[in-house]
């Protein structure tokens, strides 16, 4: 009897803790406990795999998103999941403690305060975002009730014994679809997620929490059943009854092709060897089997010897591993020849036979194998035509066929289990060599090339397993992560920079309206006009983007102009002089250079004779270095906030004169008007109607799509992200797939390239290359086969 345990507390942790405290007998509660326990560790693995692929599809969303505002909120609820993915996996064990507290105690609080309230009492505005939480809760419950109903239907007349209760169903079984999702939402809130974000959260839970949970349940059930609780309880299914073959074959095909779990339909009896002994259907592949078969029923297929033996698993493995060996030590053109379809079978009957007898028995693949190994073989064969041309995937992809198909030979949930560590494997070691490796020997490139043949002559090394896939799938993941961490950073980085020059040319180019208007009143001349037109415009725009334009500070700097132009009176030409040299300062001058120009433009004070103030000419060309350092290192810094932006160069938004020419007056209007998009003003009344055209397709499209770059030359392609544009300069900014800054261009540009072909857009894929691999696989076997054609293995030797 637990006289000191506090039942307010729920249980937070499998270990240490109690259920229910003193209100429960003694076996109630440790049957409570374990089953908690076992909840604690069926879904730790699951809740993790939810939020890493949450996280994953939040960044997706900012790449494709159409403004920066979306984007910014995508990642700052990425930044938070990555934050809190811990206290929210803390803070959902807890919340399921609590509802394993609670459980048999859940209606009666809320029957009570039902009966009290009036029905108009109890109307209010639903709020729409909440409804549709609500909503997608119920959906997410009920589709879980359907999916388990047969183990729930057991777990709630098993826990209504044990405590003595009605039978448990939906919101009232602690550890149903419909608490789950309502742990989940809770336990999520603390993340403060916007309602698209929200929902999206929940799509992911159902599809990695509550689809899995089927084992979870059977275990629970079985640690019931196995202390004695309803025993002899089983649930009673509805037949399903299938009129055809075909049917089933068809929708398990679309399973497949879908890359889905498979269906619940039986096997059909018609095909030989289709189940495991145990009974267990295998619906994709035998969906599969049938389509080859039916394509081949037009064929003169080669069948084998009745007095051969079929071979046995062990026989089977052995072949394959001397053929790994063997394809090691030919050539790539050779390899390339021996995995097709025919040549692999043909060589692994050679194998199983190699050293026997003329007159002993011949051993053949059987139909089962024979299927599995041309099946891999086709797959494979559809995964190199969805590979850009090339790149490094190709020669990966090769040396990965012959240990996928060990591995697809002694487990056939490489068909039937989209999550089979194989198959992931195989879609991330293909996807990475295809979008991060471009073929090229670049010294950023080897870091990944090289962990990507390390894996791949692993698999071929070590016997598959399960085990070795997860952990070489775990291996290339982390390396993954960490690269796409990096090229995030940096591509932020050229993205603040580029918005940060926007903002800096926006604030240039009002600057140089102001003086423009002041230069059309009070024509400045020599060294002042220099002055003012070359460094001074410069120090408004910096100002301006610091403080705005209806501060304090930006109306003293306009001040200081009109002072220096004689449109204000100066009473203290020192003060007057000083302000002029923190200016200068500002956008990078040297100190003793500042006071230079300040003294020569105001002659306040009495100089040093000793010292020689340079001339007009002089000071321009300093300043003109000035303004070269300046670009430099506004390229390489970052330009997060107006707050934080670097020193401005001067004016390098508009054209100057050269040093020789800038004793010539400059018209006002010629200074206002240089600027980046009057320059390209006279070119916009002679773009082509396709460009415009493509120019305003390219206005709609998201950031984060993608071009490919053609090589007039060498025909080399490489792939460029649209990373940011501005709507107001047209000016884009394109990086590679590390991050790295690309092709500077505009879009009407960029537009132009387009319309002469030398760039394309890439339309987004919805579907990984392993998933458009299924459905070309299953495609190209639905095709009726061709009577003229000649027989499979004459097809794979050409």
């Amino acid at each position: 009897m637990d006289v000191g345990h506090d039942r307010r507390h729920p249980f937070a942790s499998h270990q240490g803790g109690r259920i229910g405290g003193a209100r429960w007998p003694a076996r109630t509660q440790r049957l409570l406990e374990t089953s908690y326990t076992l909840c604690v560790e069926g879904l730790q693995e699951p809740l993790r795999r939810c939020l890493g692929e949450f996280e994953k599809q939040l960044f997706a969303l900012a790449e494709r998103a159409h403004n920066a505002a979306v984007q910014q909120d995508c990642f700052a609820s990425r930044q938070r999941v990555l934050q809190d993915r811990a206290a929210f996996s803390q803070r959902f064990m807890e919340r399921l403690g609590a509802s394993f507290d609670q459980v048999g105690q859940s209606d009666a609080p809320q029957a009570e305060p039902a009966r009290e309230l009036k029905p108009w009492q109890s109307l209010e505005l639903v709020d729409p975002g909440e409804q549709e939480v609500s909503m997608t809760l119920d959906q997410l419950g009920a589709r879980g009730e359907v999916r388990h109903s047969s183990a729930l239907h057991e777990l709630g007349y098993r826990l209504a014994v044990l405590i003595a209760a009605p039978p448990l169903e939906g919101p009232a079984l602690p550890i149903g679809p419909y608490a789950l999702a309502q742990i989940c939402h809770a336990a999520s809130a603390e993340l403060e997620l916007p309602l698209k974000h929200q929902l999206l959260l929940l799509q992911h839970f159902d599809q990695w929490v509550i689809q899995p949970l089927g084992p979870l349940y059977d275990n629970i059930n079985a640690q019931f059943k196995a202390d004695g609780i309803l025993p002899q309880l089983r649930s009673i299914q509805i037949p399903r009854h299938i009129g055809k073959r075909s049917r089933p074959a068809a929708s398990t095909s679309e399973a497949a092709e879908a890359g889905n779990e498979p269906a619940t339909a039986a096997t059909p009896a018609g095909n030989a060897g289709g189940a495991h002994a145990s009974g267990a259907p295998i619906e994709v592949l035998e969906s599969l089997r049938d389509l080859l078969a039916q394509q081949r029923a037009g064929q003169s297929g080669l069948a084998g010897s009745s007095s051969a033996r079929a071979a046995s698993e062990d026989e089977l493995q052995s072949a394959l591993g001397a053929l790994q060996q063997h394809l090691a030590q030919v050539t790539d053109q050779a390899s390339r020849e021996l995995r097709s379809a025919a040549r692999l079978r043909e060589e692994l009957v050679a194998q199983l036979n190699f050293g026997k007898p003329s007159g002993a028995p011949r051993t053949q693949l059987s139909d089962e194998q024979g299927d599995t190994v041309e099946l891999v073989a086709r797959l494979f064969e559809q995964l190199g035509h969805q590979l850009q041309q090339g790149g490094n995937a190709s020669n990966l992809l090769t040396d990965l066929q012959l240990p996928v198909l060990r591995m697809a030979v002694a487990d056939h949930g490489f068909f039937e289990k989209r999550e089979h560590p194989a198959r992931r494997l195989l879609d991330t070691v293909t996807a990475a060599a295809n979008d991060w490796l471009d073929g090229s020997d670049d010294e950023s490139n080897r870091p990944l090339a090289n962990k990507l043949e390390q894996l791949v002559s692993r698999a071929n090394q070590e016997p598959p397993s399960a085990g070795l896939y997860t952990t070489l799938l775990a291996d290339i993941e982390h390396h993954l992560a960490l690269l796409t961490r990096k090229a995030q950073a940096a591509e932020r980085r050229h993205v603040e920079a580029a918005q940060g020059r926007e903002r800096l040319d926006q604030a240039r180019r009002r600057a140089g309206e102001l003086m423009a208007e002041r230069f059309a009143q009070s024509p400045p001349r020599g060294l002042l006009r220099a002055l003012l037109d070359r460094a001074w415009s410069d120090v408004l725009a910096l100002t301006l983007l610091r403080h705005g334009e209806e501060s304090s500070a930006f109306n003293a700097q306009l001040k200081i102009t009109d002072q220096l132009l004689g449109r204000l009176p100066v009473n203290d030409r020192l003060a007057l002089q000083t302000e002029v040299e923190n200016g200068l300062q500002q956008i990078g001058m040297h100190a003793e250079e500042a006071v230079q120009v300040a003294q020569r433009l105001l002659g306040a004070g009495t100089p040093d004779p000793s010292v020689e103030l340079p001339s007009a000419t002089d000071l321009a060309l300093r300043l003109k270095q000035h303004q070269r350092l300046g670009e430099q290192q506004s390229g390489h810094e970052r330009a997060a906030s107006p707050l934080a932006t670097p020193p401005v160069p001067a004016a390098a938004a508009t054209p100057r004169k050269s040093a020789a020419a800038q004793d010539r007056p400059v018209p006002a209007a010629a200074t206002a008007a240089a600027s980046p998009a009057a320059v390209a003003a006279p070119k916009a009344a002679a773009v082509d109607p396709r460009e415009r055209r493509i120019e305003q397709h390219l206005k709609e499209l998201p950031f984060g799509s993608w071009f490919e770059f053609i090589d007039p030359a060498s025909g080399q392609i490489s792939r460029r992200k649209l990373a940011w544009y501005s709507p107001m300069s047209g000016r884009c900014l394109l990086v590679s797939r590390r991050g790295q800054r690309g092709e500077e261009m505009s879009l009407a540009q960029l537009a132009h390239e387009v319309a002469s072909g030398r760039v394309c857009e890439v339309p987004a894929q919805p579907e990984t290359l392993l998933d458009r691999a299924w459905r070309s696989l299953t495609g190209s076997l639905r095709q009726p086969a061709d009577p003229r054609r000649p027989s499979t293995p004459e097809i794979a030797r050409r």
